[in-house]
This record gives C-alpha cells, structure tokens and sequence, in this order.
C-alpha cells in the first residue's frame, strides 16, 4: 500500500520553494514594519526638534522684548520700533501715527490711551516714563487767565485780522501773549487768513478765545498770496506749502507725472484720497499754468 505521505522529487522541490517563499515574505513584512515605525520615529522626533526650536525663538523674543530697558521719552514721537518693543501692537502703533499726521500732540496719559486705545495693563507699564514738554507739566501756569485790557480802554489798531498786532490780539479776553504770537506766526506762514475759520487751526486756539476774536476782528481785505505753478514747481517747492504733507504731495506728483500736465488746477481733485475738504484752502497756494 502507497504512503500518502510519499511525494515527487518535483513535489517535494515544489513544497520547498513555497516555504521559502512564505518565509521571504515574512521576513520582508517584519523589515518593512520596522523600516515604517523608524521613520514615523523620525518624523515625529524632527517635528518635536522643530516646535522646541519654534518656543525657544518664541522665548527669546518675548525675554528679549520684556528686557527692554524703558528710559523717559515723548509718546508723540514713538517709532515702529520702539512701539514694537514697548509692546504695542502695529494697529495701536498706526493710530498713533495717523493722529501726529494731523499735525496734532498727546498732551497727557489720558490723550495717548484714548488716540492709541492701549490696554490699561500696558499704558499702568509704560506711563511713567512718559515726558512731555515742560510747558504740559506746568499748563496750569501757562493757563492762568491772561491780564485783560479792555477794548474801550484800549483802542485796536485794526479790525482786520490780517492787519491786528500783537497788542490788538492781547485786548482780547481768552487770548493771552503766547496766542497771540502764534497766531501771528501762524498768519505769516499762511501768507494771510483767507478765511476766519483757519484760526481754528491755531495751535492751542480755545473756543473762548476764537469767539472772543470772532466779535472784534474779520477779513476786510483778502491776503494776496503768491500761488505756485503745479506743472513748473520742484517737489520742495509743494511741500513747504501750507496743507500738504509729504504724502500729498507724493500723490500730486504722481499725478502729473501720469497726464504730463494739469490743464486746471481742479484736476486735483482726480488724485485718489485727495483731501476733498482742504481742496479750497490748497488751491490759494497752487495754479495751473
């Protein structure tokens, strides 16, 4: 009787070759597994390198920003950087900045966190190092009301405004000797006031005082003001105008540069963002030629 557990030499070549197979197989399975778990290892280990390397910058900026040594200083001129390492965000910083472009100062803690709307906990770190101008410590001083002397006592020398003198601006009241002589400057640099509304523009003008000017004084001859030629003018030329920033005149440039020659002056108002309100008090000092 045949044994059934009798095979072929080609059977049993057969049964050899399928064992080997299956243990390649699973020795191939076995390297992959492990081939897969080192670079997952990998992998996770360079992603642990990287996010430790990310907190540490993280740390060091924050040290290096905590360790800025604050020494006293105006808030009116803070730069990016400064901002920056004072720890005011860009926006605060950039309110900032837009309010000093109006030509206008923080005069105290409680003007610089509502231009910039700090937080309480920065502005509680920061204000004690803030300086102002001495004449801001002693504005009390500065604010005493001035010696009145009476226009029936005192007779003005003229009632117009672009004519008054210093002791006409001074019988005023509310208008002490240090408006006054602003104002003055302020006249001369506008080559005259075209309009009453521009002594709003004074530096440090009151209500009290512009109404208290307004009931004496008005414009009885219009200032004659030596305008300057938009297509011939030098970039220096436009900017020390009154009214227009370097921005301004940047974009006025531009502008001619682009239509190689304004045909009016009104072609300004085409500029984008031209500062339609102030289009009557630039045109006083501009031509078209």
């Amino acid at each position: 009787m045949k044994s059934h557990f009798w095979y072929t030499k080609s059977q049993r070549n057969g049964i050899l070759l399928l064992i080997i197979v299956i243990v390649l197989f699973q020795i191939v399975g076995v390297f992959t597994s492990n081939l897969k778990s080192k670079s997952t290892l990998l992998t996770n280990n360079k992603v642990a390198a990287l996010e430790k390397e990310i907190d540490s910058l993280k740390l060091d900026k924050e040290k290096k920003r905590s360790s800025y040594k604050l020494t006293p200083f105006n808030p009116n001129y803070i730069s990016d950087f400064k901002g920056y390492k004072l720890g005011m965000s860009t926006e605060e910083i950039d309110r900032l900045h837009e309010f000093r472009k109006q030509q206008k100062f923080v005069n105290s803690i409680q003007d610089f966190q509502e231009v910039t709307k700090v937080s309480d906990s920065l502005l509680t770190k920061i204000s004690p190092y803030f300086k102002f101008p001495s004449w801001v410590k002693n504005k009390e001083r500065f604010n005493k009301k001035p010696i009145v002397i009476s226009t029936k006592k005192y007779k003005v020398s003229s009632y117009d405004i672009n004519e008054v003198t210093y002791k006409d601006l001074i019988s005023i009241e509310a208008v002490n000797s240090k408006m006054a002589n602003t104002i003055i400057k302020y006249r001369s640099k506008l080559q005259g006031f075209s309009y009453l509304n521009q002594l709003k523009e004074v530096w440090g003008m009151t209500p009290e005082a512009y109404e208290g000017i307004l009931k004496t004084f008005k414009i009885i001859q219009k200032p004659k003001i030596l305008k300057v030629n938009i297509n011939t003018a030098s970039f220096k030329e436009v900017l020390k105008l009154p009214y227009i920033n370097y921005e301004l005149c940047k974009k006025i440039f531009d502008y001619r540069d682009e239509v190689a020659e304004l045909q009016k002056i009104s072609e300004l108002r085409n500029i984008k963002d031209f500062p339609q309100n102030k289009y009557d008090r630039i045109v006083l000092y501009l031509e078209a030629k």
